[in-house]
This record gives C-alpha cells, structure tokens and sequence, in this order.
C-alpha cells in the first residue's frame, strides 16, 4: 500500500514526460488523475488505520543493501499518517491551483508529482538511507519549480532556498552517519537504533547538534529563516502551497521521528533552547509579518511565527504539548496553502499586484472571494472553532507547567498575530471603492486597457471562479471539522505520543 502511494506520483510524473507537449489540458489533467490515486489510497488506510496501535502500521520490509544494513523499510504511526493526508490533499489542490501555468506546462506537471513522490517518501521511509533519499529528491523539483515559474527574482529565491538546504541535508547527512557508526547496530533501521543503541550523552550532544542543524533550516529555525520569504514570494502559487503546507514540516516532523526518539538525553538538555528559539520564531515571525507591505511576504512570516509553537511544543516534552505540536503542524498544513491560493492567484490574478496599500474594498468588488480570504485569515489567526485555534490551545495549555515564562512570552505573540491579520483585512477588504485605492490596482491589473485607472471603482472583480471554489472548499471542510472536532487527530496522535515520551524516560 505504501509503495503504491509513494510511486503512482512517479509514473505519473514519467506518463507525463512520454505525453505531447502541446495539449497543455491533457497534461494539467493527467497530473490531476494522478495526484489523486493517493488521495484515495489515504482515504482506505484512513478506513483501516487502528488508531489504538502504538507501532508502526502497513509495514513494508525488504532486503537492500545487506552489506551495511540498509533496507528498503516502510511504514506510518500516528506521527507520520495525518501528514501523508496533508501531502496527498496539498498536491492534488496545489496542481488544480496551477492549471493557469501556461509556459511549460508538461514540465511543471511532472516536477509536481515527482515532489510529491519525495515528499510522502519522508514520512513514511524508516530507514536512514532511504530517508535521506527522499529528503534531497524534494530538493531538486522545488528548485526548478522556483527557479523557472516563480517571480522577477526567481533565480536568487532558488539558488537561496537550494544552498540553504543542501548545506542543511549534507549536515544531517553527518549527523546521520555518525549515529550509525556510534550505534555499532551494523544498521540503517530508525526503529532498531532508537530502541536498541546506548549512545552515551557526549554522542548524542553532538549528533543532535549536527541534526537540528538539518531539520532546523527547514523548519526554519531563526536565524536559518533568510531563504523562506524570497522562496515563497517568489515561488509561483503552487510551489508555495506545498512549501507552507508540507516543506516546512519535514524539519519538525525529523525531531519527532528520528532526534527525539533517539537521542533522549540531548533532547532533554537541549529543551530550553528549543523553547527560546520557538518563542523567538513565534515573536520576531509576527513582527516582521506585520511590518510587510507585500502579501505573499506577509503570509510566509506567518509561516514562520507558527512553527514556533510545533517548536514550543517540543520543548516542553508533556503528552498534551507533544501532540499540539503536531495538531499545530497539520492544522497549519491545512490553513497556509489556502493563504497562499488567495495571495498567489486569486487575489493577484484579478489586482496584479501582492502589495497591501494598493488594495481596498475587495468585499464590493469580489464579496465571496474576498469572504473566504476572510475564513483562511480567521483561522491563521486562530480563531476558536477552527484548527489553528485548537493546536496553539494545546500547545500552550500542555507547555503551560514546565515553561510558564516562554508561554507567557508565545501568547504576546497570538496577540501580534490576530493584529496584523486584522489590519491585513481592514486594508484590502474593508472601506469603500475609492477611486483612488482602485487606481492603483487598475494601473497595474489593466496598464494600457481601456478600462483605464480609475475605473475599478465602478466595476466588480470577477469573483471567485468553480476551480477556485474547488481548490478552496476541502481545506475549508477540513479546518472547521478538525477545529470543532480535534480528537478525529488526537485520537491518531495520542498513543505514538505516549510510545515516543515512553522511550524517553517517561516524561
């Protein structure tokens, strides 16, 4: 089952390169059909999943490379299952998002599905070398993705994002290494090394190091963030929906994978530190996100400000943080692409252009488009009754006992957050359709049409489209579900939790 979800990407992605380049519909529904052999084969082992299990589930195991001890080792717990979901969803909306690509279509379709090869790869691959394996195969799609579809700038955005995390990977690549040199295992297996190895303080100290430095660029982690705003700004639509929704993920999904089973003893030294810089993501993330002019730019400091809290959950290493961590993570896999398609293509196909200031009265001109903009910033801002809500209230409430002074310090930040959401949507949705605002949006929507630059002020905006509705409506569905009904996830969650905090000494 899980080689299937991993590979039908793949063909996909080779079914496209056999395909004519010319019928430009052809392709853009192939990759759809494609993307969406996941979707479903999530949905039946969603069916099947035992929630109550601890271990590992549709375990796959072969013999690869014996002489070294690697294999080809596959399978899901309650950590890594809800993000396959969340990929498997992503992509499919990501590519229906990027049906209004029209240069190299045949290309951009099948680096989407190869990411998405890589990227369901991470989260399920249990050995070390296959691990890896994925890790750099996500590497290579999102470079091209940025650097030939994405903005003026995407050549600097890509080569940023591409040394930032190959420098990062070829770190955790050491660390990796080490950890099975200082096992003396004989093995790759994740499992084996982190239930059999007795590595002493000293080790585990510096492997952890050497891993955070991998996982924490991806994240990001301040101040290794400097690659994700040009990334995403730059990125057309659907590469930042998968960077926000999945990308950022693997970095936090690595320390509840591979450092904290493994290395319990630098985890906990190592807790404090984790704190602050969660914290300082959370702070620095929603101030600079609130002194941006540009959309997409304002969206992508979000991102970072958010997986502070996976970070403060971490830190606090209780059942109930542990598992707001991941809440926080899959509720903001859900919330950010959908920020992304409004920034990215809904809102800039209409205006041309991302900056704030040159937007106002989007509720007269587009009103369901604009009501939905609305949604996705009520729940990226946290409103109860939806999923980010829930995740940060279990972060904070589990991180609440054993690092009171950093959670007093995260709520200043919800607050920054709310702000300039609030500010964000009084300045491009609210007011009235001055001639003024709506010049600045016709001059660069129109240039030298015949509408001329003031005349968006009597004139509607197209509103939102069918494919848009589509793209939007499972993202919407499933931040209400998860927002009013959390223990759909926690009941996934929980006992690979408790397993994971077992093995750590039983925090």
């Amino acid at each position: 089952m899980l080689s299937l979800l991993i590979f039908t990407p793949l063909i996909g992605s080779l079914v496209i390169a056999l395909l004519p380049r010319e019928n430009k519909d052809l392709l853009r529904r192939v990759a759809l059909l494609f993307s969406l052999v996941p979707v479903a084969l999530v949905a039946i082992m969603w069916a099947r999943y035992d929630t109550a299990a601890e271990g590992m589930q549709f375990v796959e195991r072969i013999p690869w490379i014996p002489a070294v001890g690697i294999q080809y080792f596959l399978g899901v717990d309650g950590i890594s299952f809800p993000m396959l979901a969340v990929t498997a969803l992503v992509t499919t909306l990501a590519i229906l998002a990027s049906f209004n690509i029209q240069e190299r279509v045949k290309e951009f379709m099948a680096l989407m599905l190869l990411l998405e090869t890589g990227m369901l790869g991470v989260f399920v691959a249990l050995d070390y070398f296959l691990f890896y394996i994925f890790w750099e195969v996500v590497l290579v799609p999102m470079y091209f993705i940025i650097g030939i579809w994405g903005g003026p700038r995407r050549e600097y955005a890509a080569i940023k994002f591409f040394i930032y995390t190959l420098l990062g990977s070829v770190v955790m690549l050491v660390g990796i290494l080490a950890l099975y040199f200082q096992s003396g295992l004989g093995t790759f297996d994740m499992l084996a090394i982190a239930e059999q190895a007795r590595l002493n303080p000293t080790a585990q100290y510096w492997i952890f190091l050497l891993l955070f430095f991998g996982f924490a660029v991806k994240v990001p982690i301040f101040p290794f963030h400097t690659w994700l705003p040009d990334a995403h700004v730059e990125a057309p639509t659907g590469g930042s929906m998968l960077l926000a929704g999945v990308l950022l993920k693997m970095g936090t999904y690595g320390f509840y994978r591979i450092s904290y089973p493994t290395l319990p003893d630098a985890a906990k030294a190592f807790a404090i530190v984790m704190g602050v810089l969660g914290v300082i993501n959370i702070i620095y993330g929603a101030l600079v996100a609130m002194a941006q002019k540009d959309f997409k730019k304002m969206v992508a400091y979000s991102s970072i400000s958010h997986m502070g809290f996976v970070l403060l959950g971490l830190a606090a290493m209780t059942p109930m943080s542990m598992a707001g961590g991941l809440f926080v993570m899959i509720s903001h896999g859900l919330i950010s692409p959908m920020m992304f398609f409004f920034a990215g293509t809904v809102i800039y196909e209409r205006t041309h252009t991302r900056m704030l200031p040159e937007m106002s009265a989007l509720f007269t001109k587009m009103p369901v488009a604009a009501t939905l903009l609305a949604f996705a910033a009520f729940a990226n801002l946290g409103l109860p009754g939806l999923s980010g809500f829930a995740g940060e209230f279990f972060t904070l409430t589990g991180a609440f006992e054993p690092l009171t002074s950093l959670v007093a310090v995260a709520v200043l930040g919800m607050v920054l957050t709310a702000a300039y959401h609030l500010m964000m949507m009084r300045q491009i949705l609210m007011g009235d359709a001055t001639a003024e605002a709506a010049g600045h949006a016709a001059a660069h929507a129109h240039g030298h049409g015949a509408a001329g630059h003031g005349a968006l002020a009597a004139v509607r905006l197209p509103d939102l489209t069918l494919r848009e509705a589509i793209v939007s409506a499972p993202l919407m569905v499933s931040i209400v579900l998860f927002g009013v009904a959390p223990s759909i996830l926690l009941r996934i969650f929980n006992p690979s939790i408790q397993a994971l905090l077992s093995r750590m000494g039983g925090l």
